[in-house]
């Protein structure tokens, strides 16, 4: 059978804008024609194609736990049991909230069991910051207006003085629960649970054990009554971390006496040993201050440094954040953020470090001196809490320079720490007496023990 001769090509495109219209540029590169490809190789082995690679997993930045009360967003802490916008603090019930109008009692979660905060702390990795200690922005508002629900008018609310108000309409009382970023909105609140009554006698026993040394000024206008509860701003840290500390210990090995006399001397000899030592440090519930007023420890203003002395604080039974616990109390605002805190949260954590390694140099007699000192924080988690303190102060002038000393109570505990202005001339008087005293006694002792010692 005879095949039927070849078609020839459909001829190329004419007209405008056809190849034949628009040659190539005298200067482009020509395009090789293309070559037919090779017969295939039946012989011809064909690899499998190599595995892919797996996925890289790209590192997830830890989330910030939202700690906002849902309930409240409103602005409104109604009562669960009569819809009573009356409710108070009962710290005769161990920080309870108590309604008003139906004598309904009741607390907010813990944050330690909604949050798991005592959990998964060796896992912590990167900094987590809840959503009551994120970084305070320069522009966010201090004063807020909050609509009530009960009849819809507008309620100013200033944060620096409180953190409620009444409707001027119809009474009901609205709350700032809706976290905002100026500090004043923490994570958490540890209530009173230290009645009036009892931190006003906590305070007098201080000043009476300390009547005798105390400025007559001071005793005659103290008034211990006039103490206030304020909610003092907190950062509460979950860490974990690693230390490493190298450097040179003693071990005595001979101890003698050379010379006669008033030019006897003692010297030791001993080994120097390289010391290295690494621990791991986790820490559960750290408490820092986060007020720059009260962090700053000048003691020619004021001794409010003795706040640290009536730590530690209950932290686990912190509730969820509502402002009906400061309900009858002052509150300052947190002022500063978790980098501005970093370094002396770094140096508690090698304080630790150390305080961990001591037991493991006792063979060490003559000490040991670290030279180099390494800390790497794995991870961290950061909550903001309120924590109660009674605070009584008072301002004392003596020679044209003013102080302000503090005698603070734990809000749950009870432990109490202060100062007082003293008496310096008392003080001196005292102190005299008891070296003129101590000098009668023992000098006799001492002279008859040189001389026979001398004529021995």
């Amino acid at each position: 059978m005879t095949l039927p001769p070849p078609q020839a090509p459909p001829p190329g495109p004419t007209g405008g804008g056809s190849p034949q219209q628009h040659p190539p540029h005298p200067r482009a590169v020509p395009v090789a024609p293309r070559q037919p490809l090779p017969p295939p190789d039946p012989d011809a082995r064909i690899d499998a194609p190599a595995a892919a690679a797996p996925p890289v997993e790209l590192a997830v930045p830890p989330q910030a736990p939202s700690t906002q009360n849902q309930r409240l967003d409103d602005g409104i802490n109604r009562c669960p049991r009569c819809g009573s916008t009356d409710i108070r603090l009962a710290i005769d019930r161990g920080g309870m909230l108590r309604c008003g109008y139906c004598r309904n009692e009741w607390s907010e979660e813990r944050v330690e069991e909604r949050l798991g905060l005592g959990e998964g702390i060796e896992e912590l990795r990167g900094t987590v910051v809840a959503s009551g200690a994120q970084d305070i922005r320069p522009d966010a508002a201090t004063i807020l207006t909050i609509a009530c629900a009960g009849c819809g008018a507008e309620v100013v609310i200033d944060t620096n003085d409180a953190m409620s108000a009444r409707c001027h309409w119809c009474r009901q009382r609205l709350d700032v629960n809706r976290q905002i970023p100026n500090g004043a909105v923490p994570d958490a609140v540890l209530p009173f649970a230290l009645p009036h009554a009892d931190a006003v006698e906590r305070i007098r026993a201080f000043a009476a054990a300390r009547r005798f040394f105390a400025h007559p000024r001071f005793k005659a206008e103290f008034a211990p009554e006039n103490v206030v509860g304020v909610y003092l701003p907190y950062m509460v840290v979950d860490a974990h971390a690693s230390t490493r500390l190298e450097g040179v210990g003693e071990v005595e090995t001979r101890r003698y006496t050379r010379g006669t006399k008033e030019n006897r001397r003692t010297y030791y000899d001993a080994d120097v040993v390289r010391v290295r030592r690494a621990v791991d440090v986790t820490v559960d519930d750290l408490t820092f201050e986060s007020s720059a007023e009260r962090s700053n420890l000048d003691v020619d203003r004021s001794t409010n440094n003795i706040v640290n002395s009536i730590l530690p604080f209950d932290t686990k039974n912190a509730v969820a954040w509502n402002a009906a616990y400061l309900a009858g109390f002052t509150s300052e605002r947190r002022d500063q953020d978790v980098a501005a805190m970093q370094p002396r949260f770094e140096d508690q954590l090698m304080s630790i470090g150390r305080a961990q390694v001591r037991p493991t140099l006792q063979a060490y007699d003559r000490g040991v001196r670290w030279e180099t000192e390494a800390l790497d924080v794995h991870g961290t988690r950061w909550v903001a809490m309120y924590l109660p303190v009674w605070l009584y102060s008072y301002h004392h002038v003596e020679g044209g320079r003013g102080m302000v000393h503090y005698v603070a109570v734990n809000g749950r505990t009870g432990e109490t720490m202060g100062s007082i202005p003293l008496a310096k001339g008392r003080l001196l008087a005292v102190a005299f007496g008891v070296g003129v005293l101590v000098e009668a006694l023992v000098l006799p002792i001492v002279g008859a023990a040189l001389f026979s010692w001398w004529w021995r």
